[in-house]
């Protein structure tokens, strides 16, 4: 995990973007964190002694790009909170996630640093974060718990991102997104 640094908030997040930019640039292998430190005027001993490593910093930089508090959404309906996660993103963040972590599959099969960095800083949480929002569906008696796509929710979400790349060579969008969850995942719920 990071250290706590003096960087401003805002100069962390200035950070984090830049990482995100070379990193959907030039892909993870070619990234380096020379390439980080010239890009982020920062020097190379200070992004070491923040983040550690490589992996580190860039599942940090992923993490802290998504939309905080998921967990708490609760609009009444299942429907209605996988529409307000929508809402807290934009097209050209769901372009740019998809094209990362399209990048990232290869990099996370040939770096396990990388890959148990993305599974502590960004995998989990988010996974909680949509557990509990499944949760909550469960206990308003709109998903039933003993229904075995209950578990699959977040692998569903995250092949939406993939299966619009793959089949359709296209980056998804909310409209699409919001078709999937439509035609997938809230019927697979038995909603």
């Amino acid at each position: 995990m990071a250290m706590r640094t003096r960087l401003t908030a805002e100069r962390e997040a200035e950070l984090y973007e830049a990482v995100l930019d070379l990193l959907a640039e030039v892909g993870y292998d070619a990234l380096t964190m020379d390439a980080i430190a010239a890009r982020t005027r920062s020097s190379k001993a200070t992004l070491y002694r923040q983040w550690h490593s490589k992996p580190e910093l860039v599942a940090r930089a992923l993490h802290q790009t998504k939309p905080p508090g998921l967990d708490e959404i609760d609009t009444g309906s299942l429907r209605g909170d996988f529409y307000e996660i929508l809402a807290r993103t934009d097209d050209s963040k769901l372009e740019r996630d998809s094209a990362l972590l399209r990048g990232l599959i290869q990099a996370v099969h040939d770096n396990p640093d990388l890959q148990e960095a993305l599974r502590e800083q960004l995998i989990e949480p988010e996974k909680r974060e949509l557990d509990a929002i499944v949760r909550r569906a469960i206990e308003r008696g709109e998903v039933s718990a003993a229904n075995p796509a209950v578990k699959f929710v977040a692998h569903m979400l995250v092949g939406a991102l993939f299966s619009c790349l793959i089949i359709d060579d296209q980056h998804p969008d909310k409209a699409y997104t919001r078709q999937y969850i439509d035609a997938v995942v809230l019927p697979a719920l038995g909603v």
